[in-house]
């Protein structure tokens, strides 16, 4: 199997961002390769070695599959993100403020609060928005068309379910979708009109017609530890990327998996 080589910036407590070279089947690989390489690091940000002209060369690439570089651009985030997606190293002007809360997005039509917390919190603040709706109906699972050259949109979903089930299916799975970059997540509240969404830069937003649910939202997002914030800046202000966990299911895999799992694709959306 073929292996790439990427740049991954690495933070820790006490320190300033490193770059390591690290190298794997896909950018998730390299990813936790890097992490591994340096105690209590995470990483903050990524990009792809053919693209920058830097090849690692000498006898401890074949020795290690690591090999450092040096420290990191001036205004590398710190950042704890979640796993799924990383602003390209080098191109992280505008991530000063970033960091965990909500806000309330302007659109002409509709109610759209969103919110972000960082890597330890994610699984715990969707699912624990899940738990608090006053029902759930249906899951929708979005495989995107940059996830393993698809080149469509994959659009899965289930039979009409309640939130038990879909908390039990999304724990069951939290690797290989909420930690996923190339998947985006909905649960459906027909009643209000409404959708929780998981989107694939890791963010949790509540989207409605006619205001439903605004106090009760921003009163969720409060009782799981994510401030109001002023201005919310996300990754997707960014270039970045997009990647899947090390040992997570390749999309063939995950097609499979959805399929056992009785979900059903109704639409493949080509790209724009």
């Amino acid at each position: 199997m073929s292996r790439t080589w990427y740049r991954v910036a690495l933070a820790r407590e006490g320190h300033e961002p490193v770059v390591v070279a690290a190298s794997g089947e896909h950018m998730g690989v390299a990813i936790e390769t890097a992490q591994a390489t340096l105690a209590g690091s995470w990483a903050v940000a990524v990009d792809v070695v053919a693209a920058t002209g830097i090849v690692p060369l000498g006898e401890s690439v074949g020795k290690s599959g690591v090999v450092q570089l040096g420290a990191a651009p001036t205004g590398t985030p710190r950042f704890r993100f979640p796993s799924g997606a990383l602003p390209q190293l080098g191109a992280t002007a505008g991530l000063a403020a970033i960091g965990r809360g909500f806000t309330t997005r302007p659109d002409p039509e509709l109610l759209v609060i969103e919110g972000q917390t960082d890597a330890g919190d994610l699984v715990d603040l969707f699912l624990g928005m899940i738990e608090r709706l006053p029902a759930a109906d249906n899951l929708e699972v979005r495989v995107l068309d940059d996830f393993g050259g698809g080149d469509v949109t994959d659009v899965w979903l289930t039979s009409r379910v309640d939130a038990k089930k879909v908390l039990r299916f999304l724990d069951e799975h939290d690797r290989d979708l909420i930690e996923n970059g190339h998947i985006e997540i909905n649960v459906y509240v027909r009643a209000h009109k409404a959708t929780l969404r998981l989107s694939e830069h890791k963010t949790v937003l509540w989207i409605a017609e006619a205001g439903a649910l605004a106090a009760e939202v921003a009163t969720w997002f409060g009782e799981l530890g994510i401030p109001r914030a002023a201005e919310l800046v996300t990754v997707a202000s960014v270039p970045h990327f997009h990647y899947r966990p090390a040992k997570s299911l390749d999309r063939k895999k995950l097609t499979d998996a959805l399929f056992r799992d009785r979900l059903r694709r109704v639409a493949r959306l080509k790209s724009a």
